[in-house]
C-alpha cells in the first residue's frame, strides 16, 4: 500500500512538472525565445531630441570614466547632458566623473528617512538639471547605472528610435559579464528567471510592467505624469516599481535585449558574489512574504529538482515523466546560454543553478528579518520598517 502511494506520488509530481514546462513553453510569452531586441534603426530618430543621463554613482572610481566616456561618444540627433550624482562616495568617483567629461557632478546630501539610497541619488541628479539645464527641459531622461559601457555608437539612437515607435519607457537587460566559470555557469539564468517572470512580449502588450533597471530611457513627461521619482522613493527594485508607476499612468513600456555593445563592466568572479547580487533582493520580489516565500520554493523544487529526482524511484512512468520535464526546461533554457556564449552544456545544469537561486533566496529573506537586507556599498536598505 505504501510502496503504491509512493509511486502514485511520484507520477503525479512527474506530471505536474511536465506539465508546468509546457504551459512555460507555449502560454507564458514565448519569454525563452528572446524575441524582443534593440536593434540600430534603419533611420535616425525623426527629429533632434534632447536627453538627460542621470548616473547615481556611490564608490564606483573604477567604472564611472568608462560609463560617463561611452555616452560623450553616442552619436544622434540631438543633445546629451550626462549628470552623475556622486552618494557619499570615500573614494575618487567625484573626480573621475568630471574627468571622463560629465556635464555636472553633483554631491548627494545625506538621504532623507523614506528614501532608497540610489533613487535619493537619481532625484539629486533630476533635481540639479531642473536647475541648471540649458536650452530648455530635456526630452528624456536616460537612468543608467555607473558601471554600465555604452561601447556602440547607435545604443543611444537606438533607444531613441524605440521610444518613438510609440513607448514612454524603453529598458534593456544590459549584457552582464560571463568571464569567470562561476558567471558562465550561473549568469545566463538570471536573465532565463527575470524573463520568465516578466516576458517581455507581455511588457510591450501591456499585459504587464517591468524593466531593467541598468539602461532605462524614459519620456521627461511620462516620468511627471507618474509622479517622478519621488513616487517610488522607498522602492528595493525600483526599475519595476517605475515601469509599474508608468503602466498605470497611461504609458506603455517596452523592456528587451540588444546585440549592441551595452555591457556591464561589473565583475562578478565569485559564486559569492553572485549570491550576494540576488540576495540583495529577491525577498522584496516576494514582497517579504513568508507565505510567498514557501510557495516559491515547493514551486522550484517541483518544476526544476524533483524531475531529475524520479528516475531514481525505479518507476517507469515516473522516470519518463522527470526525463521529458528535464529535457524540456534544458531547451527552453538553452538560448539564455547560447545568448550568453556559455557552454552548451551547462544547460542541463539548470536544476543546480535553480538550486543555487533558491538558497539565494532563502538568505535573502534570513538577511530581511535579521535588519541587513539589501546591502549595496555598506548600506542595508531592506529591513523591517525600513
Amino acid at each position: 500500500m505504501i510502496e503504491k502511494m509512493f509511486v502514485d506520488a511520484a507520477r503525479a509530481a512527474g506530471a505536474l512538472s511536465l506539465a508546468i514546462w509546457v504551459w512555460l513553453a507555449l502560454f507564458r510569452g514565448h519569454f525563452w525565445r528572446l524575441r524582443e531586441r534593440l536593434d540600430t534603426p534603419a533611420s535616425p530618430p525623426s527629429r533632434p531630441a534632447r536627453v538627460t543621463a542621470i548616473i547615481p554613482a556611490r564608490d564606483e572610481e573604477d567604472t564611472i570614466g568608462h560609463t560617463v566616456a561611452s555616452l560623450r561618444g553616442q552619436q544622434f540627433p540631438g543633445t546629451l547632458r550626462v549628470i552623475v550624482a556622486d552618494d557619499e562616495s570615500a573614494d575618487r568617483t567625484f573626480d573621475c566623473a568630471r574627468t571622463a567629461g560629465a556635464s555636472h557632478v553633483v554631491a548627494v546630501a545625506p538621504r532623507p528617512a523614506g528614501w532608497k539610497g540610489k533613487l535619493w541619488a537619481v532625484a539629486t541628479g533630476l533635481v540639479s538639471e531642473s536647475s541648471s539645464a540649458e536650452g530648455g527641459p530635456p526630452d528624456f531622461f536616460l537612468l543608467t547605472d555607473a558601471d554600465i559601457a555604452y561601447n556602440a555608437p547607435g545604443i543611444l539612437a537606438a533607444l531613441i528610435g524605440k521610444a518613438e515607435s510609440d513607448f514612454d519607457l524603453v529598458s534593456v537587460m544590459v549584457r552582464l559579464q560571463t568571464e569567470s566559470p562561476a558567471e558562465k555557469f550561473l549568469i545566463p539564468a538570471f536573465v532565463f528567471f527575470f524573463f520568465k517572470l516578466y516576458p517581455p512580449a507581455w511588457v510591450s502588450s501591456g499585459r504587464t510592467a517591468a524593466a531593467a533597471g541598468g539602461c532605462m530611457l524614459i519620456r521627461a513627461e511620462a516620468l511627471a505624469r507618474a509622479g517622478g521619482i519621488e513616487s517610488i522613493r522607498d522602492a528595493l527594485i525600483d526599475d519595476c516599481a517605475l515601469a509599474a508607476r508608468v503602466r498605470a499612468t497611461g504609458g506603455r513600456v517596452w523592456l528587451g535585449i540588444t546585440a549592441l555593445d551595452l555591457t556591464s563592466i561589473r565583475s562578478y568572479g565569485a559564486t559569492g558574489e553572485i549570491r550576494a547580487m540576488i540576495s540583495r533582493a529577491a525577498f522584496a520580489q516576494l514582497d517579504h512574504s513568508a507565505l510567498l516565500l514557501a510557495g516559491t520554493t515547493v514551486g522550484l523544487l517541483l518544476t526544476y529538482v524533483i524531475p531529475v529526482m524520479l528516475p531514481l524511484t525505479g518507476d517507469l512512468a515516473s522516470a519518463l515523466f522527470g526525463i521529458a520535464a528535464w529535457l524540456l526546461g534544458a531547451a527552453l533554457f538553452l538560448p539564455s546560454v547560447r545568448e550568453y556564449r556559455a557552454p552548451q552544456w551547462t544547460a542541463f545544469c539548470l536544476p543546480a543553478i535553480a538550486l543555487f537561486y533558491l538558497a539565494a533566496t532563502l538568505e535573502s529573506a534570513w538577511l530581511y528579518w535579521t535588519g541587513r537586507g539589501g546591502r549595496w556599498k555598506g548600506r542595508a536598505q531592506d529591513a523591517p520598517g525600513s
